[in-house]
C-alpha cells in the first residue's frame, strides 16, 4: 500500500528520538553548496531522491513514518559544483490536508478521522465509505517512456519535472490496464521498455500481474503529457490464498525471466474491507504467517508463460532485490532477506521518537536483520529429474535445490556474506551498476549497513569473494547509495557512489558524499546549508 522497509528509524542511543523525525521546509530555488575535496568534473546530471518530509497538519499527527508527505530532492552536479533544491509533492493528499489543516486522507499507518464539522450521523456514515487510495508518492522516482514519475504502492503516480521538481498530473494505472496497484520498483530493459508488478482482485480471485510498458515513440516523446499507452499485462499469477494475498515491494528480473516472490507477509482482505469501519489503519491488516512457505513464480518475460514447476523455500521475507542472472541452466537470484516479518508495522513515529537510549536500543535489538542471500533455480526440471538430489551444479555455489516430488523443487540459500558483515548489523538498500549489469553476471553491489535502526555505514560487497569495503563514521547516517559510471569505464566498478549523509547531531550540516566506487574512499562532499530528512530511494539522471 505504501512504502514498507526494514531497519530504518532511529539513530544511536544517545541521540534523542524527537529530533530525528521532524517536518522539514522545502527549498524550491536551487542553492549553492560548500565543496570539500573534489567532485569529479565528469559527473554531469542530477541525483534525485524521494521520501517522507512532513508529519503533521494542524494538530493532527501521522502515526507511521511511511505516512509522511512526499518530499523530492535534487542535487544538480556540473563541472565540480553542486546545487540543492527540494519541493513537497503537490499530491491531492498534500493539497487537501493543507486546505483543511488536518489529515483528511488515510495513509499506511494513519486513518483519517471524520470531519468534526459534520453532524454525528454523517460522521458515522463516513466510516462505511470506501477508503480512497493515497497519491502521496513518497517512495521512489521511476521512469516510463522517458518521463519521470514519483511512485508509491497504490494505483496512483505523479508525473514530475526532474529539473524544477514541479508536480504535474496524477496518473491512474487502472485507466491503462486492469490493476489496482503497482510497485515503486520497476525494472528497465535495454530496449527502453519498463516492467513492473501490480495487483488485481475481482470475483475470479486475486492476481499478481507482470506489467510491460513499451519504449517511447518518437512523436509521443515530444508531447508534454503522461503516456502509458501500450501497457499490457504479460502474465497474471493467482494468489496461493485469494483471501490472504502476499505483500511485495519488488521483484526479480534477468535477461529472460521474471520471478515473483510470494512471501508469507499476508494482507487479510476481510480485515482490509473492514479496517475503516473498525477505526484501524491499513498497517493492521498485514500479518506475518510463517506457517506458509515462500514461493518463487518463474515467468518467461518474452512469452509471458509461467513455469509449471513450483519452486519454494521456507518462510522468509524480502523487500529489495540485488540482481539476478542466468548461468548455464540456472537462474541465480541475489536479494536482501530476513526470517521474521513481524516488524512491518513497528516503524511508528512513537517508536522512532523514543527519548531514552535504553528504549531505542531495546527497539533496535527486537528487529530482524536483513542480510544478502543467493538462491539458484534449476531451469530444466521435468519428469526425468532425479528426486532428493541437489540439482545445483554451479561452481562455488552453496545454494541447493531438490525435487521433493514431481513438479516441486525445494530450495535453500547461500549466505552471500561472511562474518565480517555482522559487525555492520543488517544490510539493505542494495544497488549495482544497473545500466550495464542488471540481469547479467556481476561482481559488486553497494548498500547501507544497519548497525542501528538508521543506516550508519555504506558497504561495497564483492559477491565473488564476499569481501567488504566500508565507509563508516560516528554520527553520520547515509542514505541508499547510487552508482554512477565513469564515461570512460572499462570495469564494473569504474565510477562513483553517491549518498546523502544525515547529521542529526548538527543543524544544517547534511552533505552529499561522493565515493570512488573502486577504492570506496572519499573524493569529496557537498555540504548543504539546510536540514534534509532521511529519505527512501533515489535515481541518477544524466
Amino acid at each position: 500500500h505504501n512504502y514498507l522497509t526494514i531497519n530504518k528509524g532511529l539513530l544511536i542511543s544517545h541521540i534523542q528520538g524527537p529530533q530525528l523525525m521532524p517536518s522539514h521546509e522545502e527549498t524550491p530555488d536551487p542553492i549553492p553548496t560548500t565543496i570539500e575535496g573534489t567532485i569529479p568534473p565528469w559527473i554531469n546530471g542530477s541525483f534525485l531522491r524521494n521520501g517522507p518530509g512532513k508529519f503533521e497538519f494542524g494538530t493532527d499527527r501521522y502515526t507511521h513514518w511511511f505516512d509522511g508527505m512526499a518530499m523530492m530532492h535534487r542535487f544538480h552536479i556540473r563541472e565540480g559544483n553542486v546545487t540543492y533544491s527540494s519541493r513537497f509533492l503537490r499530491s491531492d493528499s498534500f493539497v487537501e490536508n493543507s486546505e483543511k489543516n488536518r489529515i483528511v486522507v488515510s495513509e499506511f499507518g494513519t486513518l483519517a478521522m471524520p470531519d468534526p464539522c459534520k453532524n454525528i450521523f454523517a460522521r458515522f456514515l463516513s466510516r462505511f465509505q470506501t477508503p480512497k487510495p493515497t497519491d502521496n508518492a513518497n517512495v521512489n522516482f521511476v521512469k516510463y517512456k522517458g518521463d519521470y514519475y514519483v511512485s508509491t504502492e497504490t494505483k496512483y503516480m505523479r508525473r514530475v519535472n526532474p529539473q524544477s521538481l514541479e508536480t504535474k498530473e496524477k496518473v491512474d494505472w487502472s485507466q491503462y490496464i486492469a490493476v489496482n496497484s503497482a510497485s515503486a520498483h520497476p525494472h528497465y530493459d535495454r530496449d527502453g521498455s519498463t516492467y513492473n508488478m501490480g495487483n488485481s482482485y475481482s470475483r475470479s480471485g486475486f492476481f499478481y500481474n507482470i506489467i510491460r510498458v513499451p519504449p517511447p515513440e518518437e512523436k509521443a516523446a515530444m508531447e508534454d503529457s503522461a503516456d502509458l499507452s501500450g501497457a499490457n499485462v504479460i502474465c497474471s499469477i493467482p494468489a496461493a490464498d485469494p483471501r490472504k494475498p502476499s505483500y511485495f515491494h519488488s521483484f526479480v528480473m534477468s535477461e529472460n525471466y521474471i520471478v515473483f516472490v510470494e512471501q508469507p507477509i499476508k494482507i487479510d482482505l476481510l480485515k482490509f474491507m473492514l479496517y475503516k469501519i473498525q477505526g484501524k489503519s491499513f498497517s493492521k491488516v498485514m500479518t506475518w504467517e510463517p506457517q506458509h512457505a515462500t514461493i518463487f513464480h518463474l515467468v518467461n518475460r518474452h512469452t509471458g508463460k509461467k513455469s509449471e514447476v513450483k519452486y519454494y523455500t521456507g518462510p522468509m521475507f524480502t523487500l529489495h532485490q540485488i540482481n539476478a542472472f542466468e548461468d548455464s541452466e540456472f537462474l541465480v537470484m541475489d536479494m536482501c532477506c530476513g526470517d521474521d516479518g513481524e516488524l512491518i508495522g513497528e516503524f511508528t513515529l512513537e517508536n522512532l521518537r523514543r527519548n531514552s537510549g535504553e528504549e531505542i536500543d531495546e527497539f533496535y535489538n527486537s528487529l530482524c536483520r536483513n542480510l544478502p542471500r543467493r538462491y539458484a533455480l534449476p531451469l530444466s526440471v521435468d519428469e526425468q529429474t532425479p528426486a532428493d538430489e541437489n540439482l545445483i551444479t554451479l561452481h562455488n555455489c552453496k545454494a541447493t535445490a531438490r525435487m521433493t516430488k514431481p513438479g516441486e523443487v525445494y530450495m535453500t540459500h547461500e549466505e552471500l556474506h561472511n562474518d565480517e558483515l555482522l559487525q555492520f548489523g543488517g544490510l539493505e538498500f542494495p544497488q549495482i551498476n544497473y545500466h550495464q549489469f542488471n540481469g547479467r553476471p556481476y561482481r559488486y553491489f553497494y548498500s547501507c549497513g544497519f548497525g542501528h535502526v538508521f543506516s550508519d555505514s555504506l558497504l561495497k560487497m564483492d559477491v565473488h569473494t564476499k569481501e567488504l569495503k566500508a565507509w563508516r563514521y560516528p554520527g553520520l547516517y547515509p542514505s541508499e547509495p547510487v552508482f554512477v559510471a565513469s564515461p570512460k569505464a572499462t570495469e564494473e566498478d569504474d565510477g562513483v557512489v553517491l549518498s546523502v549523509i544525515i547529521t542529526p547531531r548538527e543543524e544544517k550540516s547534511t552533505f552529499l558524499l561522493v565515493l570512488d566506487a573502486k577504492t570506496f574512499s572519499e573524493l569529496g562532499r557537498a555540504e548543504v546549508p539546510v536540514n534534509i530528512p532521511y529519505g527512501t530511494h533515489g535515481v541518477w539522471q544524466s
